[in-house]
């Protein structure tokens, strides 16, 4: 009896079911597939293992207990949970302002001061900086703030009321194939942010396609691919090389005749500066409007975080070439750049369709202006 008991655990699947589910995610994956590679058929018809000697007993027993735990662990997609606060308050820009009220919790001057002095240093811009703390200067003279935390209630408004205005969500509902050309430089996370809105679209039970235009940077075309396999969302690619307005064309027409909802176009990530590149944008929109004259219906620029005042030029050459309608800025969890979220709404007042908070597919959030501001000041002093 004690034998028949000591035998028993190596036959349970608790080193077996963990492959089996390796082998599922393979098989989905084209790039891991191999030829001869095993499958769960397979697996099933191979022999029971043979009996283990009983230090092995231990090591399946641990192994049971670290499968238990993969099952009852969060899930990637357990981070969306995190408020504005937890994303941002780790920047730099949301450190600074924090620091600055604890170091001067008396109201006076030399607070303003240094207000000023991080705002401009975070990329607010000299010119709405110098306004902002000018106007608050003015308020305090006339007493209107009975303390500093007065005054940093009445600075979270005014941060508010200058992004208020271009908080406008992006309704892809109609028409149908809504087409979203994406545009801006290199490495600012277009490719990733393209997966990211796909994610998004199909949660919401639309069928979304995307195009795989970035046929200039290497790997780009695959990058795609495997973001569209991952979230079950077909790809149209004709490899590195070809032309991006011809791929960007087919997509369209499978995307009408499939009555497809959403279609997302990749295109090269290009500096503001090289006009051959920037001439190749037009091109991609006036091929589109010979299936529909409509159509892009939203060129989203994707507009890095940490590049600060740069973005304005960026920006500004962006959409008088390709006609930006909406913006997605991206990597603000991490960066003391963030004010430039307050110089491009003050400067061209387009909307701010999205913005990155951090790694995962569900950190890619609508703009909230309030949440956002929330983010990155104390509530109260000392907070």
């Amino acid at each position: 009896m004690l034998k028949f008991w000591k035998k028993k655990p190596a036959e349970p699947t608790p080193t077996e079911s963990p492959a089996a589910g390796e082998l599922v995610d393979r098989s989905a994956d084209p790039a891991l597939a191999e030829p001869g590679a095993a499958t769960s058929e397979s697996l099933a018809e191979a022999p029971a293992p043979e009996p283990q000697p009983p230090e092995v007993e231990v090591e399946a027993e641990e192994a049971a207990v670290v499968e238990a735990a993969r099952e009852t662990a969060p899930t990637a997609e357990r981070p969306a949970k995190r408020s504005w606060r937890e994303r941002l308050s780790g920047s730099g820009f949301a450190k600074s302002l924090t620091s600055l009220f604890v170091r001067h919790p008396k109201l006076d001057d030399d607070l303003l001061d240094e207000l000023e002095t991080a705002l401009i240093t975070a990329d607010v811009g000299v010119d709405a900086s110098t306004r902002l703390v000018e106007d608050l200067r003015k308020r305090m003279h006339k007493r209107e703030f009975a303390d500093a935390g007065v005054l940093l209630k009445a600075l979270r408004e005014a941060l508010v009321a200058m992004l208020k205005p271009v908080e406008r969500p992006l309704d892809v509902s109609s028409p149908s194939p809504f087409v979203i050309l994406t545009v801006g430089i290199n490495g600012v996370g277009k490719t990733t942010t393209i997966g990211k809105l796909a994610r998004r679209y199909s949660d919401e039970g639309r069928s979304v396609m995307l195009a795989a235009g970035d046929t200039f940077r290497a790997a780009a075309v695959e990058q795609l691919k495997t973001w569209g396999e991952r979230n079950k969302v077909p790809v149209v690619s004709q490899g590195q090389d070809a032309d991006s307005a011809s791929v960007i064309f087919d997509a369209l027409q499978a995307a009408r005749s499939r009555g497809t909802q959403v279609l997302i176009a990749d295109t090269a990530g290009r500096l503001h500066t090289q006009g051959g590149l920037m001439d190749e944008l037009g091109k991609i929109g006036r091929v589109m409007k010979k299936l529909d004259a409509s159509a892009p219906h939203e060129v989203l620029m994707v507009i890095d975080g940490t590049t600060g005042q740069n973005a304005i030029s960026q920006l500004r050459q962006f959409r008088d070439t390709a006609g930006v309608t909406g913006l997605v800025v991206t990597k603000l969890d991490g960066t003391a750049k963030g004010g430039v979220m307050f110089a491009l709404a003050r400067e061209f007042g387009l909307p701010i369709r999205y913005v990155g908070l951090g790694e995962t597919a569900t950190d890619l959030r609508e703009f909230d202006a309030e949440a956002f501001v929330d983010g990155l000041l104390p509530t109260t002093i000392g907070s």
